[in-house]
């Protein structure tokens, strides 16, 4: 099991000492003693705020001042984060100002095809203007990275929480999604559905793979509460998900409705230890996923009572709960709203992405009036996420000006440290041109431009090298979960976990014999004791 390390949060009260935001006086540090006026001595406290310490208990009582002003409808909305289609960013203004929102998550058909940080910002800003009862309204993104970054070219190519296990690196994790995190702040979030505290099962999880750090428990749960660290000294709030665990499930539930062989309490000591280690760390929000339990086959956790009761008793966790996205097929569609009702009812606090927010928000309403739902618990369910809002906002400002972390440097650094050998010798030996066969032409393409930024020749002669196993090649090169190239023929094979543009530099540096894999391989499948250890 790897040694948890906190350098990160111990270190980043010292960054932000020095991050005033503006100019520093050298004279006034030396005045901070007792003489000193009471306005320097608040600054110097206000400097010294440690992101870590911030948590959202510290805003229970203004988060209940707030929410005690709440009408109906506010409070209604207050628990919903709703979704719009299109690139129409005032629709997704009207839709929170018009249905009081607690806000609303961004997702890639909001955005122009392959938009600029600008683009993304210019739809947060609008967004964030439309605040109500002087408190801030979330505003949410899926990039977990790989293959769930829905910003694509708008935000930094971000990895699957797979290559940050393949490091075997706590403190580099930590960093990584700490400036994940800030990349995120600094477009407008404030709430990232990450990371994924889902354990595979290797090739027949169709769901999760990649997107989960491994297949051992522990491990995972270790980097997983390494991850939710990093996001929040990142600025963001962060979620663990899909609770109860989505990996041993061979149904994926933006389809149809999974159902585990294995109860909630069956899967303590597995399944939920990064659910745990994650609350552990400080996660301010858990996400319950679609998934059918032995005694509710038919009923979604995301609407199942039973389950939101084991998950504040066995995490012991007193957070807010999200429900995984309304609008996938694992629940029913023809609602009108009232798949809201049931899983606020059920226990949920807030409600992802219903079918129709505005519709939502109105079942809400008529529950509260009708006694269905008791206003007094979604006044508790609110003044949790009011709570998580206020803090969120609170550690956002406290890392303002941080610049302690070269992203560029630390992606690199990720992709170098993950490479993994699948077959094969940890080293190349090297070669100064390649012909790339097999793969998509956009994996292609990518590759070809890596390669000649690192010097090699691209054409049809040298090294051959594969990016489906399928393709006879002296070198195959996965860009996906380790196990899709097991059937590969080629000599040499490595995977890069991701076809991001610093893995395939790191792929071009392996080939040109410049670099050593180094990589740990987080999962075991049929063929994975053909991989060296090169750690």
């Amino acid at each position: 099991m790897r040694p948890r390390l906190s350098i990160i949060a111990a270190t980043a009260v010292l960054v932000l000492t020095g991050c005033s935001g503006g100019t520093s006086d050298p004279q006034s540090e030396k005045t901070g003693g007792a003489g000193a006026p009471q306005s320097a001595q608040k600054a110097e406290s206000a400097q010294a705020a440690d992101p870590a310490d911030i948590s959202p208990e510290d805003f229970a009582d203004e988060a209940k001042k707030i929410v005690d002003s709440f009408s109906d409808d506010e409070l209604a909305g207050s628990l919903i984060i709703g979704t719009w289609s299109g690139t129409d960013t005032q629709t997704g203004v009207n839709l929170l100002e018009n249905n009081n929102l607690g806000g609303v998550i961004v997702m890639a058909d909001n955005l122009p095809e392959n938009p600029t940080p600008d683009q993304v910002k210019g739809v947060t800003e609008a967004i964030n203007g439309a605040r109500s009862k002087g408190h801030p309204v979330s505003i949410g993104v899926d990039q977990e990275g790989g293959p769930v970054s829905r910003l694509s070219t708008g935000a930094l190519p971000f990895p699957p929480l797979m290559a940050l296990s393949a490091t075997e690196d706590p403190e580099l994790t930590q960093t990584a999604t700490k400036v994940q995190g800030q990349n995120l702040t600094d477009l407008g979030f404030t709430i990232d559905f990450a990371p994924d505290a889902d354990v595979t099962t290797g090739a027949k999880d169709v769901a999760i793979n990649v997107r989960s750090a491994g297949d051992d428990h522990k491990e995972v749960a270790e980097v997983v509460a390494d991850a939710a660290t990093g996001y929040h000294l990142g600025g963001v709030a962060s979620s663990a998900k899909h609770f109860p665990g989505h990996g041993r499930l061979h149904v994926d539930s933006h389809e149809s409705l999974p159902v585990s062989k294995k109860s909630i309490k069956e899967l303590e000591d597995t399944d939920l230890l990064p659910f745990k280690s994650a609350v552990e760390a400080g996660i301010p929000m858990v996400m319950m996923g679609h998934i059918g339990l032995p005694d509710a086959k038919t009923t979604p956790a995301t609407l199942n009572k039973k389950a939101y009761q084991a998950l504040r008793d066995t995490l012991d966790f007193d957070g807010v709960i999200i429900t995984d996205a309304l609008n996938m097929k694992a629940v029913d569609q023809n609602q009108s709203g009232k798949e809201t009702v049931k899983a606020l009812s059920a226990g949920a606090d807030l409600a992802l992405m219903p079918p129709d927010s505005a519709a939502a928000q109105q079942a809400v309403v008529t529950a509260l009036g009708d006694g269905e739902l008791k206003k007094d618990e979604l006044k508790e369910k609110a003044e949790r996420v009011v709570a998580m809002q206020l803090a969120t906002a609170e550690t956002q400002k406290a890392i303002d000006g941080d610049d302690s972390e070269d992203p560029q440097k630390v992606l690199t650094e990720v992709a170098e440290k993950s490479l993994t050998v699948l077959k094969g010798e940890c080293s190349f030996e090297g070669t100064d041109s390649i012909s790339i066969v097999g793969g998509g032409e956009k994996e292609k393409t990518a590759l070809t431009k890596a390669a000649k930024d690192a010097g090699l020749k691209v054409g049809s002669g040298g090294t051959s090298v594969s990016l489906s196993p399928s393709t006879s090649a002296e070198v195959a090169v996965g860009t996906a979960a380790p196990w899709t190239m097991r059937n590969t023929s080629a000599k040499s094979a490595v995977t890069a976990y991701d076809s991001n543009p610093n893995a395939l530099q790191t792929v071009a540096k392996w080939l040109k014999g410049d670099l050593s894999a180094s990589g740990s391989l987080p999962v075991e499948y049929e063929g994975s004791d053909a991989a060296p250890d090169c750690s």
